[in-house]
């Protein structure tokens, strides 16, 4: 047995208090917070690609969710079907947005380790 005067009389067993056990979840917390950010980062500077129409339209987004740019086949441009264009474009950044939200989901969830942490605000 050994003797402290904070603790008194104990039987060697050193276990953490809550303070300490405290102290050891904010520290993961932020380091939980560390790598979260650097996913995102790293996604973020990544450009997505898709295309719509057999490849007639092509849209690029950032991780960022934003538009890069889009390019037209001329064979895509018929005056008398504008319509036709318009879905084809919205469908091509659809879709690249679509797989910037899932690289996202995927980065986020290898840091975690699936946990939603929704409630704790992070």
């Amino acid at each position: 047995m050994g003797y402290s005067a904070r603790r008194g009389f104990s039987s060697g067993s050193m276990k953490p208090t809550g303070a300490q056990r405290q102290a050891e979840v904010q520290q993961k917390i932020a380091q939980m917070q560390e790598a979260m950010a650097a996913a995102q980062e790293a996604v973020e500077a990544k450009v997505f690609t898709a295309s719509a129409g057999g490849g007639a339209v092509e849209a690029k987004v950032t991780g960022k969710k934003e538009v890069q740019s889009i390019a037209i086949k001329p064979e895509a441009v018929d005056p008398e079907d504008v319509e036709m264009l318009q879905d084809l474009v919205v469908s091509a950044v659809n879709e690249a947005l679509r797989q910037a939200d899932e690289a996202m989901e995927q980065s986020m969830g290898g840091v975690t380790g699936g946990l939603d942490l929704g409630g704790l605000g992070l």
